[in-house]
């Protein structure tokens, strides 16, 4: 029985040591080779119709009440804290002779982002306020070569 309770001494004193020993070498300053993290720069952000921010989406909606106009399959040549600039294609309904029975056509733009302002929600970040699409070739009916929109705050 005495052999028994001095191993056990043992057994509970090297795990004391060991413990003492483990949490000595992870509370230690860092050494003059550590270097600190680097910061990365804010990029603005786009904030769509549910309040959502994203950088350098690859699809957006535009239409958020019906979903009948959407920007898909864009490709960002720049993101940059004044302008973005991208190309892909508008997907709209021509909503004849009503949107439930229309048909998606598509339509190849550019897209491109401006006027960042610090955003409603989080001040501390910076959003796109305007989104302007240049049609390459045909657009939808009524849409002009370039249309316009301000984006959600």
């Amino acid at each position: 029985m005495r052999g028994t309770v001095v191993g056990t001494a043992v057994t509970l004193s090297a795990g004391a040591l060991l413990t003492a020993a483990m949490t000595t070498a992870t509370a230690s300053p860092p050494t003059a080779a550590t270097t600190p993290p680097r910061t990365a720069v804010a990029q603005p952000v786009l904030v769509d119709c549910v309040w959502q921010r994203t950088v350098r989406p690859i699809d957006f909606l535009l239409a958020c009440g019906d979903g009948n106009s959407r920007l898909t399959g864009l490709h960002w040549e720049q993101w940059s804290p004044t302008k973005a600039t991208a190309v892909g294609v508008n997907v709209v309904n021509d909503c004849k002779p009503y949107c439930a029975a229309g048909r998606f056509h598509s339509y190849p733009v550019t897209v491109r982002l401006d006027g960042t302002k610090p955003w409603k929600k989080h001040p501390g970040v910076q959003r796109y306020t305007l989104m302007t699409l240049t049609y390459s070739d045909s657009r939808p009916d009524g849409f002009k070569q370039v249309m316009s929109y301000p984006l959600w705050d």
